[in-house]
C-alpha cells in the first residue's frame, strides 16, 4: 500500500460540516441538472408530437383552404427514410377552421394523423381537444363539435369530442385538433395518398439545436436533390417555436451557473475544513518531515484523506438526489403551471453520462481548489514543531 494512502487512512478528518455541504452541493447540482434534462426530454417529446422535428410542406401551403397536396410515392421519401438521422416519417393534414359552441367562435387548427389512438373505438369524425382549448369553449368528451371550414365553398362539420389532451405550445389564439388522418383527406376532397405535411422525428440522440439545424439542412437537400420539381421546404421545430428553444437555452444557463456555483461552495468548505485538519496536525506534519518525507508527499496524505471525505460526500448527495428524482418522476408531487413553465409538474430525466461528467468536473474542481492550502505544509519547521520530551 502507498504510504501516503496508508497514512490518509488512520487520519481522522473532523469535516463533518464540510461533508455535509459537500452532499448538499452534489444533491443540488444532480437535481439541477435532471430537471434540466426532464424539461429539454419533455417540450422535444412534445413538439416532436405535435409536428415534428422537422416539417416538410410547401413553401405557400395555406391551412385556410385546400392547398397543392404532397404525394406519399414521391421518390425522396424513400431516401429519407434510410437516413441515418431519421426514425420516423408521419404524413399529415392541416386545416384551418372556426368552432361554434355554446361559449361562442373559436378558431382552431385541425391536423389529421394516422390511426390516431382516441379514435379505435369511437365513429369517424371524433377528435382529441387541447385542454385548454376545452375550457374556453365548453365541449367535454362525448359532446358534438360543429367546425366551418372556409376555402372556394364553406363546408361544414360535425366532429365528436373522444379526449381531451395537454398541449404544450398552445396559446388561446392557436388550438391545434387532432383528428384522423382520412377525415381530414375526405375534407379536402383528396387521395388517401396526398397529405399537407411530412412531419420527420429525428433520432433521440439529435436532441440539441444545432442537431436539429444540420438534420434539417441535410434533409432539405435530399428533397431538393431527388425531387426537385415537388417545390417544398423542410424547416426545423427550432425555427418554429423559437420562444422555446430560447426558454430551454436559458434554463440550461441557470445550471451552469448553479453548477459553478455549489462546486465553489463546496471547495471553500473543504479549503477551511483542511486547513483545520493542518493546523491539528502541525505536529504530525513535523514528524513526517523529519522521517524525510518530502512536502508533496505530506500533501498527498491530506489530499488523500480531504478526497475520501469529498467521495462520500458526492455518494450521499448522489443518492438523496437520485431519490428525489425517483419519487418526482412517479408521483409528481412538485407541480407547475403549465402557463409559465409548458408543463404541469416538474419533468425529471436522470441523464447518467451528464451526472456522471458533473460529478468528474466537480470532482477535479474542489480537490485543485484544495492544493491552495497545502501550500501551508512547506511552511511548516520540524525543528519548532517537534518537541522531544
Amino acid at each position: 500500500m502507498d504510504a501516503s494512502w496508508f497514512i490518509a487512512s488512520r487520519l481522522r478528518f473532523k469535516g463533518r460540516v464540510a461533508m455535509i455541504c459537500i452532499a448538499t452541493s452534489f444533491l443540488v447540482m444532480i437535481v439541477a441538472v435532471s430537471i434540466s434534462s426532464g424539461f429539454r426530454r419533455e417540450l422535444r417529446s412534445s413538439l416532436t408530437e405535435l409536428s415534428g422535428d422537422v416539417l416538410i410542406t410547401r413553401p405557400d401551403m395555406n391551412m385556410m383552404r385546400e392547398s397543392d397536396p404532397i404525394s406519399l410515392s414521391s421518390p425522396f421519401l424513400s431516401y429519407l427514410e434510410a437516413s441515418g438521422s431519421v426514425a420516423e416519417t408521419v404524413p399529415s393534414v392541416w386545416r384551418a377552421g372556426i368552432v361554434k359552441s355554446s361559449e361562442g367562435m373559436h378558431g382552431v387548427v385541425l391536423k389529421g394523423i394516422s390511426s390516431p389512438s382516441f379514435a379505435a373505438d369511437t365513429l369517424s369524425l371524433a377528435v382529441s381537444i387541447p385542454r385548454r382549448f376545452s375550457q374556453v369553449s365548453g365541449l367535454r368528451p362525448g359532446d358534438k363539435m360543429l367546425a366551418y371550414f372556409v376555402g372556394d365553398d364553406i363546408n361544414l362539420r360535425s366532429f365528436t369530442v373522444a379526449e381531451v389532451h395537454d398541449a404544450i405550445a398552445e396559446t388561446d389564439d392557436r388550438h391545434v385538433v387532432y383528428a384522423s388522418l382520412s377525415d381530414m383527406q375526405r375534407l379536402n376532397g383528396w387521395e388517401a395518398d396526398q397529405v399537407s405535411a411530412i412531419e420527420i422525428r429525428l433520432d433521440e440522440n439529435l436532441d440539441s439545436d444545432e442537431d436539429i439545424r444540420n438534420a434539417t439542412q441535410e434533409i432539405g437537400s435530399l428533397v431538393n436533390l431527388y425531387d426537385p420539381d415537388e417545390n417544398l421546404v423542410a424547416t426545423s421545430s427550432v425555427s418554429r417555436y423559437p420562444q422555446l428553444f430560447n426558454w430551454l437555452s436559458l434554463i440550461d444557463f441557470n445550471v451552469g451557473f448553479i453548477l459553478l456555483l455549489m462546486t465553489i461552495v463546496a471547495g471553500f468548505n473543504m479549503i477551511s475544513g483542511l486547513l483545520i485538519m493542518l493546523f491539528e496536525n502541525i505536529s504530525t506534519i513535523g514528524l513526517l518531515k523529519s522521517l524525510g518525507m518530502t512536502d508533496s508527499a505530506i500533501a498527498k496524505v491530506f489530499l488523500s484523506s480531504s478526497a475520501i471525505l469529498v467521495g462520500k460526500g458526492m455518494a450521499i448527495g448522489n443518492t438523496l438526489a437520485l431519490l428525489f428524482c425517483l419519487i418526482q418522476k412517479t408521483t409528481h408531487m412538485i407541480s407547475l403551471n403549465p402557463e409559465n413553465y409548458y408543463v404541469s409538474y416538474v419533468p425529471v430525466n436522470v441523464d447518467v453520462v451528464s451526472v456522471l461528467a458533473a460529478d468528474a468536473v466537480s470532482f477535479v474542481v474542489i480537490m485543485l481548489l484544495l492544493l491552495i492550502p497545502c501550500i501551508f505544509i512547506s511552511r511548516v519547521d520540524p525543528a519548532q514543531t517537534v518537541r522531544v520530551r
